[in-house]
């Protein structure tokens, strides 16, 4: 018997007829759901008539990580303190500059900073773990300075970057490989007891343009972060803690980033608050016809706003004072809806 899948069909509460469920206790509602099979044609029903155990799943609470509620949505502020990055490599390459950068984006509200040392571009090579942490380690120090608050995330694939910079002060793991590229990482991740965000890609970043080839991109990325969310769970990491990331732009095309976002509500059946880093991605600009990644904001916040509307729970972005001054807006005029 093939595997069915749920897909919340999203309305705001304005639209919302009587009995429509709230999707992950949060700000969207659904009150019908696509039943997706991969050899049959999909069907449309009333969510009231899906399985029971599916229904909790997508209607559930998430859980509080880093003392932040996910009832609202969250920005996650991009810092990368790298010379290659492909829209902002070296520009926060010195603690200082870095340090004012994150000042900006404290004040804007940013619920979370993601700091990374090595560059995930396609084409990136691989950067030894001692030049990683000793680009990131003086800016986490510098951070803690500030009397902050602000919790800081580490995008890393490598365990040893991971323990040095937690006992440094990190309080989030964002690992774009799904822990797959280091496998001391589950071990280390149980350990810490700290959240976790993983991530849908294929191969490294250096040849991940090699491994764009699916079945069917929703459904197969779907079951990836399925599989690794039980397996999270095996060894020992509380499913409480886990952050799910569909991984846009990671070995996908630009109509592979489409159908993802398009459908992003379907990965609300994991049971996992929703993670999305569409930031200056390459489609935005092609789509857009805007080459320049500087100046890709308006398309960016564009994208996020869709994923927030879908129930995405963290923006993951360069260009926070565009999008929190968006998300003001977004959360004003929904405020008459409930």
């Amino acid at each position: 018997m093939s595997k069915t899948y749920y897909r919340p069909i999203v309305c705001n509460m304005a639209l919302a007829t009587e009995g429509a469920f709230r999707l992950a206790d949060g700000w969207a509602f659904f009150d019908k759901v696509e039943v997706i099979n991969r050899n049959e044609k999909s069907k449309i029903i009333s969510a009231k008539n899906i399985p029971y155990e599916i229904l909790k799943k997508l209607t559930g609470k998430r859980s509080n990580l880093l003392n932040l509620s996910f009832s609202l949505p969250h920005v996650m502020g991009i810092l990368n303190v790298t010379p290659d990055s492909f829209s902002d490599g070296g520009l926060f390459a010195d603690p200082d500059i870095a340090l004012n950068e994150v000042n900006k984006m404290i004040n804007c509200g940013v619920s979370i900073l993601d700091i990374g040392g090595e560059s995930t571009r396609p084409g990136a090579k691989t950067l030894k773990a001692s030049e990683e942490i000793e680009r990131i380690m003086p800016v986490i120090k510098k951070i803690k300075t500030l009397n902050s608050s602000i919790p800081i995330s580490i995008d890393t694939r490598k365990a040893e970057v991971w323990r040095i910079l937690k006992e440094t002060g990190a309080n989030m793991l964002n690992d774009i490989s799904g822990m797959s590229y280091d496998k001391r990482m589950p071990g280390l991740v149980k350990q810490s007891n700290t959240p976790l965000c993983v991530m849908h890609s294929r191969g490294t970043p250096e040849n991940m343009k090699n491994h764009a080839h699916y079945k069917n991109i929703l459904l197969d990325v779907y079951d990836y972060l399925e599989d690794i969310v039980n397996n999270c769970i095996k060894v020992g990491i509380p499913k409480k803690n886990i952050i799910i990331d569909p991984g846009i732009g990671f070995a996908k095309t630009l109509e592979h980033n489409l159908t993802i976002l398009r459908g992003l509500s379907i990965f609300h059946g994991l049971g996992c608050p929703i993670l999305i880093g569409a930031s200056r991605k390459k489609f935005i600009g092609t789509i857009g016809l805007e080459q320049n990644p500087v100046k890709l904001s308006s398309g960016s916040v564009i994208v996020a706003l869709e994923a927030i509307n879908q129930g995405v729970q963290i923006l993951r972005v360069h260009d926070v004072f565009e999008t929190m001054q968006a998300l003001r807006l977004w959360k004003s005029l929904r405020a008459g809806e409930e």
